[in-house]
This record gives C-alpha cells, sequence and structure tokens, in this order.
C-alpha cells in the first residue's frame, strides 16, 4: 500500500533523512521509534506532503506522491494526525467532525457515527466545545476526523505522548480497533504500546533507519529495544 524508497530530504545543506526506505501493507500497523531528533516527524511529513524530498520515491497505492501538495495527498486516501493535539478548540466537537466531512465529502451523519462507533464516550461531548476535551478525548477526536472519507492509511504522531495510563488504555483500544478499516504508520516511543499493537517496527538513528523488527517476541521485549530510545 505505501513504499518508501532511499528517500532524502534536506534542511538547506543539513541532511535530515537519508535513504529512507519502508513498506506497509493494507491494514497492517506499523511503528517507528527512536530518539528525539531521530528525524521520524520529518519522515511523517515527508510522505503526508509537508517536505517534498530531495530524492528517492514515495508510492502510494501504486501511485507516486513525492512532492504532491498534502491535500491532494490527502484525497487520495492518506491522512496524517499531527502530534500537537489541536483541534479548532471554540467550535462544538460536532462542528470539528462537521469541517472533515465537508472536506471528505461526507454526510455529517455518517461521519459522527463514525466517530461516536469508534469512542462510544463522545456522544455525549458532540455539543460541547473541543476546546474542553482532556487531552485524551481530542487525540480521539484528531484520528476520528481523520477517518472521516475512509482513508485507507493513517500516519499518527506520538499518539500517547504526555497522557495518563488510562487514558492510553483508550487509545490502544481506539488504535486496535481502527485497523480493520485502514493501516497505520504511527511515531511512538511508549514501547508498551509498540508491543501490543506492532506488526513491524523500524528503529531511527540520526536520519536513517538502523533496524526492522519483524520478530513478535522481539517486538513486545521492551529491553531489547531501550538502548535505541
Amino acid at each position: 500500500m505505501l513504499s518508501v524508497e532511499n528517500v532524502t530530504v534536506t534542511y538547506g545543506p543539513a541532511v535530515v533523512l537519508q535513504d529512507i526506505s519502508l513498506r506497509i501493507g493494507p491494514g497492517e500497523i506499523v511503528f517507528i521509534a527512536g530518539r528525539n531528533g531521530a528525524g521520524k516527524t520529518t519522515l511523517l511529513k515527508t510522505v503526508s506532503g509537508f517536505l517534498k524530498p530531495r530524492q528517492g520515491t514515495i508510492a502510494f497505492q501504486g501511485n507516486d506522491v513525492a512532492g504532491q501538495r498534502p491535500e491532494r495527498i490527502a484525497r487520495s486516501g492518506l491522512r496524517y494526525v499531527f502530534q500537537d493535539k489541536r483541534v479548532f478548540s471554540q467550535l462544538t466537537v460536532r462542528e470539528n467532525i462537521e469541517l472533515a466531512a465537508f472536506g471528505a465529502g461526507e454526510k455529517l451523519s455518517d461521519a459522527i457515527a463514525k466517530v461516536v462507533s469508534l469512542y462510544p464516550k463522545i456522544q455525549q461531548f458532540l455539543d460541547v466545545p473541543a476546546g474542553g476535551l482532556s487531552g485524551g478525548q481530542r487525540q480521539i477526536l484528531l484520528i476520528g476526523r481523520a477517518l472521516v472519507g475512509s482513508p485507507k492509511l493513517l500516519l499518527i504522531d506520538e499518539p500517547t505522548e504526555g497522557l495518563a495510563a488510562g487514558t492510553i488504555n483508550d487509545i490502544l483500544n481506539v488504535l486496535n480497533d481502527m485497523r480493520r478499516w485502514v493501516g497505520m504508520l504511527i511515531v511512538e516511543q511508549n514501547l508498551s504500546v509498540v508491543g501490543m499493537l506492532a506488526n513491524r517496527l523500524y528503529i531511527m538513528q540520526e536520519g536513517r533507519i538502523v533496524r526492522e523488527v519483524t520478530d513478535p517476541d522481539e517486538i513486545r521485549a521492551k529491553s531489547a529495544l531501550e538502548k535505541y530510545l
């Protein structure tokens, strides 16, 4: 579904990503882990069109999307959920979903039903300003909005960052339920989350992928991976 081959990204003279290659199949949950500054967010921004690669190819569902505008890539079925958990704070939850439905050409009732089925508790907050939600609830709203229009792949940046343990469990349940509908490429530092959900793990250091981990036992063995973080 997604194939990234030998992608290099520069900021001026500085090489930020070098010869990055990875793949994601339909319905897979693939994680990227690494220290701060390893280039993880830069990779997501490049795949989603916010940065243009200096070289390499990015193919989504067989089509070359490298360097295309973000909105065009989003309309093709690849959506990016940013790290900052920013919603339209003064608009209600319903209005936040309505904006996503309008952009995706989906009926509002269908869009709301999709988000509520993902996280039933959000039903009681539909007419509440989104800025009043907790951090975890805002994250779930952002993920739910990204699902409007039935994309094939979500890129999600640090979904559990800064959240309490109970809220992380809610995020885990949401992500696990979503694997029925959509593939995911997730940047995540919480190795417990990675171990419970990942089909495959890529580890980044200094702008390179240094390991691809496919063995489920190794993915779950946090002690073997902590040295990279």
